[in-house]
């Protein structure tokens, strides 16, 4: 991608539960993901992953218009992970992906209605800095903990290519995998009847500029190092957890 990341990460000196992670960032100006305990800062988004998640918006809000499913962007919350038995659990993953599809009706964490936990339809436009764990760690959750989750589509920033994981019952373990690439191709997201011609996703979007995507297979978790968090822009977190 180009010299923004979508994503950089803060680490956390001390473990933070999922209680105190809710609690800071419903105060917080910045979005943050949350991983058994730890908390990691999100980052501005390249032209073209920003280009290519607006593409995605019209082309999948036009198609759901009069039908029972929502759309949801960036700045929604999808829980994956066991429900807390007490306030002090730190399993869990809090994510943000790109896009969310819930079709029928939707189902929220608790009260404040910011964590979504059923979703039908989850997009991710990949970044080379985060592929590994959109398609490692954030999956595994997913099918683990996601059981409405149905469709599971990963879309390149790097060239025309997108991915799809489809389960075909709610069931299922097993997961079809289907693939497009070229901006003469399309890809059919089964659950919503939706067709994405990737000459539409791809709309006004220029490769000439961007780093070739790394293979996955090179990525490990050691390359998600942590940066200090900026004190200014974010609330205090809670007192018994201090940071760097």
């Amino acid at each position: 991608m180009g010299l923004a990341l979508r994503k950089t990460e803060i680490k956390t000196e001390a473990t933070y539960t999922a209680a105190e992670y809710l609690a800071f960032e419903r105060e917080a100006d910045e979005r943050h993901e949350y991983l058994d305990g730890e908390i990691y800062a999100m980052a501005g988004e390249s032209p073209v992953h920003g280009r290519t998640s607006v593409n995605l918006v019209r082309l999948i809000g036009n198609h759901l218009l009069g039908k029972e499913c929502d759309l949801y962007t960036k700045d929604t919350k999808v829980r994956s992970g066991p429900l807390p038995q007490w306030r002090s659990s730190t399993k869990g993953l809090f994510s943000y992906p790109d896009l969310v599809v819930v079709c029928g009706e939707r189902k929220y964490l608790d009260e404040y209605q910011d964590v979504l936990v059923n979703p039908t339809v989850i997009i991710e436009v990949l970044s080379d800095r985060t592929e590994w764990f959109d398609r490692r760690q954030k999956f595994l959750r997913y099918q683990q903990y996601l059981p409405s989750l149905v469709d599971y589509v990963l879309v390149s920033q790097n060239e025309p290519a997108i991915e799809l994981f489809h389960r075909p019952s709610p069931k299922s373990s097993l997961w079809e995998y289907t693939a497009a690439t070229g901006l003469k191709s399309r890809l059919l997201i089964p659950s919503l009847k939706c067709w994405l011609r990737l000459a539409d996703v791809y709309y006004r979007v220029s490769f000439d500029s961007e780093k070739p995507a790394a293979s996955p297979r090179s990525r490990s978790t050691k390359n998600r190092k942590p940066a200090k968090q900026s004190a200014k822009k974010k609330p205090s977190p809670p007192t018994k957890k201090k940071r760097k």
